[in-house]
């Protein structure tokens, strides 16, 4: 499986989801929008609006967190294919 996150430093649900995926073990790429030339345009591009995190899980766009809600810790979970523990 092949994940790529969009983040930046400053995001606490960017923290929280590399947290997630660092507890689960799951390797990825992190590309911080702040620094990598084209990153925001690609997000909206793909998703068509300017949110952070976004997971890419093989090829394909994913929102992890609900605004106001947080991280979709059982969805990810699911989607990953991981056993959920205590967040």
């Amino acid at each position: 499986m092949e994940i790529t996150i969009y983040s930046a430093p400053w995001c606490p649900d960017c923290r929280e989801a590399k947290r997630f995926l660092d507890q689960h073990n799951l390797a990825y790429t992190d590309i911080n929008v702040e620094t990598t030339p084209g990153a925001i345009e690609e997000i909206i591009k793909r998703t068509g609006k300017r949110a952070i995190p976004q997971f890419v899980i093989d090829g394909e766009w994913v929102q992890p967190y609900a605004p106001g809600e947080g991280f979709l810790y059982d969805e990810m979970a699911k989607r990953l294919g991981v056993e959920l523990s205590n967040p």
